[in-house]
């Protein structure tokens, strides 16, 4: 019944955590010489002007967020759970490469670099009273047109967060790859999902490689960037994003950390493994051909493990989707509802379609479930387009909407 559930659920390619399903393909290193990938971290300051953290009460609680654009409406970024704001920072440069506005991405409670006096708070009501708070801290009683974006867990607490009426200045709503029907179906396997993934890394570039081949995050660039917002350093305690320096020097096929020279399976800091290219595979007989690879056991203070541990929340995750079908259609603002297929719409939500109570025709099949950092060019166009068309920004130049 388990094996059958898992299976059911694999084929629907959702995962209302914002975790894909395990990737059926196996995590090896091919032996011949092929293509090299680039598995070094890239520092947030690439993609985002600005970081700060935000205090929002007395208990000392504060929430990391990341600041791109200084006109226009504000896009409020909210990620999926067990990311961190910087999946957005591919999809951030794009948007405001396009139209005028504000980017405000940020970590959400018990993910990434905020520390609150209960990570493990994750409830729907304690997350959106977050995201209140934190705009407000940010901008004060009179902030400008809002649009809360949110992918997976953050795209039901964007929804959440809009229906609480406390940020009046709320003008759009736009939510990725999460559905109420689908996601409601997928909890139930999530704990296997979430114990299927390596628990420790022996570097942030091992963590970046098993991201990219397990189909976590298909666009490397974005994964590179978003993979440190997810783990935290067995050494210093603290999150990732802090042992990425601004500027990172890849190593030369020469170098001794070079694939072909390793005689571990382990991944050492800084290397580019050899893979193979999808249109030239390398063929090598089962007598040559390495072993899958698994992440070896390392010390208790050495790597990295996930920054947060999301089956301690389970109880937390049927809140998150509850009744989200009819409060996002019930929300009187501008709504854009983004899938990565058509199989993702619950019953509700095609009846609202069909209504023209939301716009959910955008569909983006040839992605994962992390759609804005596979696709970011993509996703980036169509949220321009809805904010143009509702008149909430203007286009910039080189956008030909």
């Amino acid at each position: 019944m388990e094996a059958s559930a898992l299976k059911k659920v694999r084929c629907k390619l959702i995962a209302p955590l914002g975790l894909p399903p395990p990737s059926s393909k196996s995590f090896s290193r091919p032996s011949g010489m092929g293509k090299k990938k680039d598995y070094t971290p890239i520092h947030w300051s690439r993609y985002f002007t600005s970081r700060e953290k935000i205090v929002v009460n007395e208990d000392g609680d504060s929430f990391q967020v990341y600041r791109r654009g200084s006109s226009g409406p504000l896009l409020v970024l909210l990620h999926g759970g067990g990311f961190s704001a910087l999946s957005w920072s591919l999809f951030a440069e794009c948007i405001e490469g396009l139209v005028s506005c504000q980017i405000l991405a940020i970590d959400m409670r018990g993910h990434g670099d905020s520390k609150t006096h209960n990570d493990e708070n994750l409830s729907a009501e304690t997350q959106a009273d977050d995201i209140v708070s934190v705009v407000k801290h940010v901008f004060g009683s009179d902030p400008p047109p809002i649009v809360l974006i949110g992918h997976s867990m953050g795209g039901a607490i964007a929804v959440h967060a809009a229906a609480t009426d406390q940020l009046p200045m709320i003008a759009g709503l736009i939510v990725i790859d999460v559905v109420e029907g689908t996601a409601m179906e997928a909890l139930a396997s999530m704990q296997n999902f979430l114990r299927s993934r390596p628990k420790q890394f022996l570097s942030l570039e091992q963590a970046i490689e098993w991201s990219v081949r397990s189909g976590q995050i298909r666009n490397g660039e974005s994964a590179r960037v978003s993979m440190p917002g997810q783990l935290r350093s067995d050494v210093t305690g603290e999150c990732a994003t802090s042992d990425v320096p601004e500027t990172v020097t890849t190593p030369t096929a020469s170098s001794p950390l070079d694939a072909t020279t390793q005689t571990s399976n382990a991944l050492k800091h800084g290397e580019c493994i050899t893979e193979e290219d999808e249109d030239e595979k390398i063929e090598s007989s089962p007598s040559t051909r390495e072993p899958t690879f698994f992440p070896p056991a390392v010390s208790p203070k050495t790597g990295y493990h996930w920054r947060i541990d999301l089956t301690k929340t389970e109880h937390q995750w049927p809140g998150w989707f509850h009744g989200l079908s009819a409060t996002f259609l019930a929300i009187p603002v501008a709504k854009l509802l983004l899938l990565a297929g058509i199989d993702r719409l619950d019953r509700e939500l095609t009846v609202g379609q069909m209504q023209g109570e939301s716009n959910s025709n955008n569909m983006l099949p040839q992605c994962g479930h992390a759609v804005h950092e596979d696709v970011p060019d993509k996703v980036a166009e169509v949220v321009a387009t809805f904010l143009v068309r509702n008149r909430l920004t203007s286009p910039k130049e080189k956008f030909n909407w």
